[in-house]
């Protein structure tokens, strides 16, 4: 069995901890994240042109910040550069979805496997912690809270697994599927059984149990298709 060190590097912040001083982040970090919630969220629809002038007077701030939280956001695959047009949301065909969709099933079907064999004690109880009040948040219908946790037990999972070349290539298709996986959880029926699902992820991660955890991840990112499939 693995020892028990840390090796997550999840925050205490993603878990809901109130403890230790409030970081301070550059102001386009700040903008960058609010720009990605409003597109995860749906503010700025897939298609729709970044106006400067006008989101910068929405969140307060001049153009360079915002134009660096922009670039930002391109890297990460939300935003499009478009000569004579600017910075427009991007729009992922139905296709790109489902390609994604197909590549982090084996991605993270793989990284279950690895974090059930690398991952601690120390680490398997602190996304545990994560799941914990990422259920706070579904009980009380707070969605982006809910979902961001959500995504960050994703994420802590593929930590676990203890390969940069599988987190790399998963935080590029994470990064692009934000706003599918978001409207994925649309409706009470597709919300609830995405948490049911998440249950017994952690349950299978909790016994390290391979082979259910990885079966329960496949079978989780098919079920993120089915529920998007019919709206994209």
């Amino acid at each position: 069995m693995a020892t028990d060190k840390d090796q997550s590097g999840t925050s205490t912040d993603a878990a809901g901890s109130d403890a230790g001083p409030i970081a301070r982040i550059p102001l386009h970090d700040a903008v960058a994240g609010r720009l990605r919630d409003m597109i995860i969220e749906g503010v700025l629809e897939p298609g729709a042109r970044i106006h400067e002038t006008h989101i910068g007077a929405q969140l307060g701030v001049s153009r360079t910040p915002l134009r660096e939280a922009i670039k930002f956001l391109a890297s990460e695959g939300l935003i499009e550069l478009i000569p004579a047009r600017g910075a427009i949301v991007r729009v992922f065909s139905k296709k790109d979805v489902a390609d994604m969709l197909t590549v982090l099933r084996s991605l993270e079907s793989l990284a279950g496997k690895l974090a059930c064999e690398n991952g601690s004690d120390r680490d398997i109880r602190a996304i545990r912690k994560i799941h914990d009040q990422m259920l706070v948040y579904y009980k009380q219908k707070r969605r982006l809270e809910y979902y961001k946790l959500n995504q960050e037990i994703h994420s802590a999972i593929v930590r676990l697994a203890d390969n940069e070349h599988l987190a790399y290539l998963h935080g590029i298709l994470q990064s692009r599927l934000k706003r599918i996986r978001f409207i994925g959880h649309e409706g009470p029926t597709n919300w609830a059984s995405a948490v049911e699902e998440h249950e017994e992820i952690i349950a299978a991660l909790e016994a390290r149990d391979t082979v259910r955890l990885m079966a329960i991840l496949d079978r989780h990112l098919l079920g993120a298709w089915e529920r998007v499939e019919a709206i994209i």
